[in-house]
């Protein structure tokens, strides 16, 4: 299947064996934390986690896995000191006992929904501590797993801490058979600002100094439609970066730019916008954190079609104005939580260029990073929880 797989591109050609429990990397000395999310976003979601755990405890070690090729290289340069990178071995016996022979951490953190059954039992027999965090189960999810609300109550009863991201997800955790569920938040809305190359972002701000930055981040098609309305409104003085979600599409997303007669470039290409380019397409992994600090408003994508909307926790710890699509169903929390504080803005379709050049958006860039400053209070209490889960053990 893994071969299968990397003939497709869809594994990193370098470290795919250590899907296989192969290491790429040796075990540092002393204590050794081993979180798990399944993507990108997940996992960039637990770099304040560390942080805290790592102000509690200065001598432990992180170990963060996923699954998605293009965690790996964005990850690179976002985690914090001591914390390292490795790709989740498949869950099967062989592949984990490799994993859990080198490693041997002494507390397993899993992120959201991800739990895999044979990982979890392996970790409950070695009698290593476990914990659940940013736990988030939809009303549909649910009802998928509760036709298997046996197995989910066995494994949810090995966790020594489950913390769910609201009420209603720890309702569901519970008729699931999980107990004492405790309601800690959103960890994305705590994370620390993305990582980015510092002399390139010094050298992009000289070179568009002169040009008014929005970006539309994590795009889909539904999005990129709205942009593509939007822009001829805009001026020649504005110039839209385009950070599709997924870059793969980028040649889609050009041809759609050329037929709508928008000047533009590509940054996969090494071009740089122009006094007249209206687009620069951002087709390139790992540079969020540039288009975020370049920009002086941002459409968080994901929202004007079926996705259900992305983090907006990312430009709001760094004071950027947040605009967002109707279908924010992934994050219905966190986006009624900063519309109701006048941090973000529902924009409906045929709007975008109309909020692009609304006044007050930097007041409102500063209310959006006021309460991610005030989330990243609230994690000491789970980061306390988890350290005190290892000296319990040892």
């Amino acid at each position: 299947m893994l071969r299968r797989r990397l003939a497709k591109g869809k594994e990193d050609p370098a470290r795919w064996r250590e899907k296989l429990g192969l290491p790429s990397l040796g075990r540092p000395n002393g204590r050794l934390v081993w979180l798990h999310a399944v993507g990108l976003g997940e996992v960039l979601a637990l770099r304040g986690l560390i942080s805290e755990m790592s102000r509690l405890a200065p001598d432990l070690h992180f170990l963060v896995t996923s699954t998605a090729k293009s965690s790996a290289k964005v990850m690179a340069a976002n985690l914090p000191p001591r914390s390292f990178h490795q790709f989740l071995p498949l869950d099967a016996p062989v592949y984990l006992e490799r994993f859990l022979d080198h490693w041997r951490p002494d507390l397993s953190v899993w992120a959201e929904q991800e739990i895999w059954p044979g990982a979890v039992v392996a970790l409950s027999r070695r009698k290593i501590p476990m914990a659940l965090v940013n736990a988030r189960i939809t009303h549909e999810s649910y009802l998928r797993r509760k036709r298997a609300a046996g197995l989910y109550g066995d494994l949810f009863r090995r966790f020594s801490l489950i913390a769910a991201q609201e009420e209603e997800t720890a309702s569901r955790l519970t008729q699931l058979g999980a107990s004492d569920v405790q309601v800690a938040g959103s960890l994305k809305s705590a994370a620390p600002p993305l990582g980015v190359d510092a002399a390139e972002l010094a050298r992009l701000q000289t070179i568009l100094a002169s040009r008014k930055v929005w970006v539309a981040a994590s795009t889909h098609a539904a999005d990129e439609a709205e942009v593509l309305r939007a822009v001829p409104g805009l001026g020649t003085e504005f110039l839209t970066i385009v950070a599709p979600r997924d870059i793969g599409r980028s040649d889609e997303i050009a041809a759609a730019l050329a037929e709508g007669g928008i000047s533009f470039v590509r940054r996969s290409l090494g071009q740089v916008p122009g006094a007249q380019t209206k687009v620069w397409l951002a087709d390139s992994y790992g540079e969020l954190g540039i288009w975020y600090r370049l920009a002086k408003v941002a459409l968080v994508g994901g929202a004007f079609g079926e996705v259900g909307g992305h983090n907006p926790w990312e430009p709001a710890v760094l004071g950027v104005p947040i605009l967002h699509g109707p279908n924010t169903s992934n994050f219905v929390v966190d986006y009624d939580l900063l519309d109701s504080k006048n941090a973000s803005v529902l924009v409906q379709p045929g709007g975008l260029a109309t909020a692009v050049l609304q006044p007050g958006l930097e007041a409102m860039g500063e209310r959006a990073r006021t309460m991610a400053e005030l989330a990243k209070g609230k994690l000491a209490p789970l980061a306390e929880d988890l350290v005190a889960l290892i000296a319990r053990t040892e």
